[in-house]
């Protein structure tokens, strides 16, 4: 079932899905005796055509692709970059002799709208993807796809604005936060799990 945006407005609830429970979960980390022997030489990022695509600018727009946090344009391409740098970014550790490929393919990318923004009491950026690492000149699989839910709160209202005058976008916070939970997945970094409630698609 889809996850949809509870509001509360005025003492009456909109509920538009069946829970407000998130969660950050990659499965068991990855040994670093083993990641530490990779390095990284390309991330691809997959989004694939079968997922939908809104530019609604409603509270909750039924989509797998909602994006508002740059100008309009190639909403899967803006989405691969940003699954790509984020990545990269928490797998830049990464050091050993073993040239390795992460393969990383969406399955929801869910960020909050501008009308979310200014009447949600709070919101959350929905994100999902498998990931796999794979030997970069055999292509043997190091890893099988692992699942990976990474939920991050969104800013709204007035918290949205101040963030945004510091730099610290949508974009700025959800690179950071994919790079945090890459890190973890590959047992290189602080254990990114856990599970949080909040006003949410």
């Amino acid at each position: 079932m889809h996850r949809r945006t509870v509001l509360l407005s005025g003492g009456a609830a909109f509920l538009c899905g069946c829970s407000n429970n998130w969660t950050v979960d990659y499965g068991p980390p990855i040994s670093p005796a083993v990641s530490r022997t990779w390095r990284v030489t390309d991330v691809q990022a997959i989004v694939p055509s079968t997922l939908t695509v809104s530019e609604d600018n409603s509270v909750a727009p039924n989509a797998n692709i909602v994006w508002r946090g740059e100008p309009l344009g190639d909403r899967r391409a803006q989405v691969a970059k940003i699954m790509k740098e984020g990545i990269e970014k928490g797998a830049a550790g990464l050091n050993g002799n073993r040239r390795v490929i992460i393969i990383a393919s969406l399955r929801e990318f869910h960020a909050v709208t501008p009308k979310a923004i200014v009447i949600a009491p709070g919101a959350v950026h929905n994100i999902q993807y498998n990931i796999q690492v794979v030997d970069a000149g055999t292509g043997a699989k190091l890893t099988e796809p692992t699942p990976v839910t990474a939920d991050l709160e969104a800013f709204v209202k007035e918290a949205a604005v101040t963030a945004a005058v510091q730099g610290n976008t949508q974009r700025v916070r959800i690179v950071n936060h994919l790079a945090r939970v890459t890190e973890a997945w590959l047992g290189i970094g602080p254990d990114a799990s856990r599970r949080f409630s909040g006003f949410g698609r």
